[in-house]
């Protein structure tokens, strides 16, 4: 394969091609279905009523492309551990359309800060009641005069942690009972370690794709450059059936990205983060492009990282993921989008231009 033909991008093209001939269809049925998102946070409360479940529309580009690309195993496997992440992140979805409870939205009416649980809130700002101490501050300082009630919001039903973190772990298993996973990865013979890393990487992956799909073509945008900065590289490194295999994802992301850029009309979902994270993590896995594609997807794995030391107690953000607290701080929504697509571009730009260099 050669960069310079056109040809070797044709995986790319068809999986844009189908994605975006699927998702119209997809979207209609999921209104007709009233599937639909019903955004907690104020700032999206424009979203409300735009279907979600729309990684259907990506597992049906990807399944195209498998028929086409038959012989491919890596595709072939990938795809399908990419189908039983798709089908745990659709009982999440579902799930998620059962209202779990209603929650108190606070406004700090003071003229100074007031603290509500582990958030501080200045003069006019507003908080979800969300956490067990904020419900247990919440009566005494309406009592003073500090804060007032303006709504309820509604809450989804979700699958506790630890189920996410056991369904994603079987997610995993599918990889390793294909027995494709390789001994030997990045150079290493790491023998039966590989069965931790391939754990450990699909669980990850997921995790990562799924934080950041909180705001449109968020998710979308960075995994598909992502993805296609390691389509590059395993062609530069002359792995053929590796590079049609990230072309292939990438395609699908840039596809479903017509129509989830912002202001989008369908969203991804569990569906497809839990999809998009489960083939990017095997098909790096069993590529073994494992360290550039963890530096490609950097962004997500920092968003990562940041919540779990929020969640630890090392650090405190006023909301939680950090795109939402760039959003609380005053960045706009297609800001912060934007500035996680170039962060990811030229993360990528770089690590290839470092391994030219080597």
């Amino acid at each position: 394969m050669n960069l310079l033909n056109p040809f070797t991008f044709i995986p790319l093209i068809i999986a844009f091609l189908a994605v975006v001939f699927f998702t119209p269809f997809v979207r209609r049925t999921l209104l007709g279905a009233n599937i639909t998102d019903n955004p907690i946070v104020s700032e999206h409360s424009h979203k409300q009523g735009t279907p979600t479940v729309g990684g259907l529309a990506i597992i049906l580009g990807l399944l195209l492309i498998v028929c086409i690309y038959s012989g491919n195993k890596i595709l072939t496997i990938t795809t399908g551990v990419m189908v039983v992440a798709a089908i745990i992140g659709l009982f999440d979805d579902l799930l998620g359309l059962k209202i779990k409870e209603f929650q108190k939205v606070a406004r700090n009416i003071s003229s100074g800060a007031v603290e509500l649980g582990r958030l501080m809130l200045g003069p006019g700002e507003e908080a979800r009641v969300a956490t067990p101490k904020a419900k247990r501050d919440v009566d005494e300082l309406v009592k003073q005069g500090k804060i007032e009630i303006i709504r309820e919001v509604p809450i989804k039903s979700e699958m506790r942690e630890r189920e996410k973190i056991l369904s994603q772990i079987i997610v995993s298993l599918f990889l390793i009972v294909s027995g494709s996973v390789p001994f030997i990865l990045s150079g290493f013979n790491v023998g039966l370690l590989s069965i931790p890393i391939a754990i450990i990487g699909v669980v990850g992956a997921i995790n990562a794709v799924n934080l950041i799909d909180g705001m449109d073509g968020l998710a979308a945008g960075v995994m598909g450059i992502a993805s296609l900065a390691c389509a590059i590289f395993s062609i530069l490194t002359g792995r053929l059936e590796v590079a049609v295999t990230f072309m292939a994802l990438s395609g699908v992301c840039f596809g479903f990205l017509v129509y989830n850029r912002i202001p989008a009309s369908i969203i991804m979902g569990d569906t497809g983060a839990f999809a998009l994270g489960g083939f990017y993590a095997a098909a790096a896995i069993l590529g073994d492009v494992i360290i550039f594609a963890v530096i490609a997807i950097a962004v997500p794995i920092v968003s990562v990282l940041v919540s779990l030391m929020h969640r630890s107690h090392i650090i405190k953000l006023p909301v939680e993921p950090l795109h939402h607290t760039l959003q609380y701080k005053g960045l706009s929504e297609g800001k912060i989008v934007t500035l996680y697509w170039v962060t990811t571009l030229i993360i990528c730009i770089i690590a290839l231009y470092f391994y030219k260099l080597l």
